[in-house]
């Protein structure tokens, strides 16, 4: 028999200290075995962190007003290693990248304004009245209820199917669960004898809920966007949307684009279970504050309609996410799913439904496919029209001649921001105009007030303006000699304000957002078979297509050279789609046709991507 293996010594335990921010009001614990960024993000502290704490963007700057830091770098085996003890003192007051220290003692810490800043331009729509064409999937079913008798001792159950005469309904779990509760706690409000009023709720076969006679029938479309997540409160009742409510997807914290959160979830369940369970957790705070805000529970609503691109869709259903992010990016599901929300850990009605939107292919994915629906009016009955929803993964669709060709590009989160030195959410003092006056800059910022940083409206002119004022040459490059360049850590930058700048990887960052763009577009044309000249309609959907000026997208190469009156901007158009699929069943179905009919191209795989790509990295003189 062989003896025990001796117990191993046990480790020293990991020292923790507490970090101060006082512009948040808020206190957090951190690890020295973690880096700020880390321990910010795990206790809800944003700090904007493009590349999700890899250290290549330098957006998740901070001060270390008091306490002491310790610069980490991480080691193969994935834990953090010291390089340089206690290299920042409180004294020097230097930005650091929150990414690349640990704490060696309490600190206080203090946060880039371009992270305090507040959005102000979310995925929502304006303040609108809108009235959707009503055919929901769930029904209210108002009912009086005779109290069981000696005589008429059915179940529950039984009497309610009786009085309902459908005796094919079934009836979910959770909402047997609750009835003879609600059952027994109208008794003691009625008087002896008297009916029993009540509300149920069917979808389809299925009574998926109960409640007092009078309640109200919900509905939350979500569009759940790589940079932000907006959400719609419907009356299923009257199709009137109640309210709109607009956040920033935390997911945002493990990096601003795909390809950044696809590797975190690849190392492990408990890596995509953190991903899974922060997109959950913002859909549910959109619904908390939206029923809030209308004296309503969450508990009301009774169908969930939500869309996103295919990591986001695979990330919330808990599907794999490895093969995404590696050619063929191929997924593991492309079909719409219906699933139950407390499946998903949704708190809304316990009996509640979620459908989430069918995908096309490779990166374009439901929310593509509600853009779609949205704008159909604009684009059927057209003989070529094109729908670009450019975001962090800019999706298009060219229709011709009743066909569908669809691609993704892998744009990054330059135009909205993202991995840029001094980029930002579109929140107020965000710069969103540039020009150039008396030879010099001027810029624009959003209420007016005091410039902070650069959004993606403002990056987009900003390059336009830097090209057409000779600051940058046709290749991209920084010129030498301007009143408006400067200096900054020995690399050449433009100043556009006292503490807002754009650099020479800005530039380039941008080039290749915009060329990998413009490469979808015209081989997408060139895969149908027609020019651009011949493009009917142009339309730009998504919250940046909003807000971006078109002359710029021309004059920077990112749109062809249309007559300006073939744009047309629709906002959130995914948003518009969505919504239309929650109040709607004639939507639903024309989603998944939608899907189905879109002739997916993975453009990479085409021997002239990289010829075509590389032509539009510079700024070629339009027509």
């Amino acid at each position: 028999m062989s003896k025990p293996e001796a117990p191993s010594p046990m480790s020293a335990p990991v020292k923790t200290h507490r970090l101060h921010f006082p512009h948040l009001e808020r206190e957090i614990p951190a690890k020295e075995s973690e880096t700020l960024f880390q321990a910010a993000r795990r206790h809800g502290v944003r700090i904007v962190g493009a590349c999700g704490g890899r250290g290549t963007c330098g957006s998740c700057v901070i001060r270390v007003a008091e306490g002491d830091v310790a610069r980490v770098h991480e080691a193969r085996h994935g834990a953090l290693e010291l390089e340089e003890e206690a290299s920042d003192k409180p004294g020097h007051r230097r930005w650091l990248r929150a990414c690349q220290v640990s704490a060696r003692s309490d600190c206080t810490i203090e946060v880039a304004p371009r992270s305090l800043a507040i959005v102000v331009r979310t995925e929502t729509d304006t303040g609108e009245k809108e009235i959707l064409p009503l055919d929901a999937t769930v029904v209210a079913v108002d009912l009086i209820l005779p109290e069981a008798t000696l005589t008429d001792n059915l179940s529950d159950v039984d009497r309610l199917l009786r009085d309902i005469g459908d005796g094919e309904l079934t009836i979910d779990l959770a909402a047997a669960q609750q009835l003879p509760r609600l059952l027994r706690e109208n008794a003691q409000d009625t008087p002896q004898g008297e009916v029993w009023p009540l509300r149920a709720w069917r979808r389809g076969k299925e009574l998926i809920g109960f409640g007092p006679a009078g309640r109200r029938t919900l509905g939350l479309a979500v569009d759940l966007g790589t940079t932000n997540a907006a959400a719609f409160l419907v009356d299923l009742e009257t199709g009137e949307r109640l309210a709109s409510l607009g956040v920033e997807n935390p997911q945002v914290a493990w990096g601003a684009d795909l390809i950044s959160r696809i590797n975190y979830a690849i190392k492990g369940d408990e890596a995509q279970a953190e991903l899974h369970d922060a997109a959950v957790e913002a859909i549910n705070a959109l619904a908390h504050d939206l029923c809030h805000s209308f004296g309503q529970s969450t508990t009301d609503i009774m169908d969930v309609v939500i869309c996103g691109n295919t990591a986001m869709h695979h990330l919330l259903l808990g599907l794999p996410v490895r093969q995404l992010g590696r050619a063929p990016f191929v997924a593991a599901l492309r079909d719409g799913m219906d699933v139950k929300a407390r499946e998903l850990g949704l708190k809304v009605a316990p009996g509640a439904g979620v459908h989430v939107v069918a995908n096309v292919g490779g990166f374009v994915g439901g929310d593509h496919v509600t853009a779609l629906l949205a704008t159909e009016a604009q684009w059927n009955g057209l003989t070529t029209a094109l729908v670009m929803d450019i975001g962090t993964n800019t999706e298009i669709s060219l229709i011709h001649r009743g066909r569908f060709f669809s691609a993704s590009a892998p744009s990054g989160p330059a135009l909205e921001g993202g991995h840029i030195s001094c980029g930002m959410r579109a929140a107020e003092g965000a710069i969103e105009r540039v020009s150039i006056q008396d030879g010099r800059l001027k810029v624009e910022t959003i209420g007016h007030k005091k410039a902070i940083g650069l959004c993606g409206s403002g990056v987009l002119d900003t390059l336009s303006t830097l090209h057409r004022g000779g600051l940058i040459n046709d290749q991209g490059r920084l010129a030498k000699d301007h009143p408006d360049i400067d200096s900054v850590k020995g690399k050449r930058v433009v100043r556009l304000a006292e503490d807002v700048y754009f650099s020479q990887d800005d530039v380039r960052a941008v080039q290749l957002a915009k060329a990998a763009i413009r490469t979808a577009t015209d081989l997408l044309l060139d895969e149908a078979g027609v020019t651009e000249a011949e493009l009917e309609r142009f339309i730009i959907a998504g919250s940046f297509g909003a807000y971006i000026d078109v002359a710029s997208g021309i004059e920077t190469g990112l749109f062809p050279h249309l007559p300006r009156e073939r744009f047309l901007q629709v906002g959130n158009a995914a948003g518009v789609g969505v919504r239309q699929m929650l109040a709607s069943t004639q939507a639903r179905d024309r989603a998944r046709e939608l899907a189905s009919i879109c002739q997916y191209m993975e453009l990479s795989s085409r021997g002239d991507f990289q010829k075509v790509f590389l032509h539009h990295i510079g700024f070629q003189k339009q027509h």
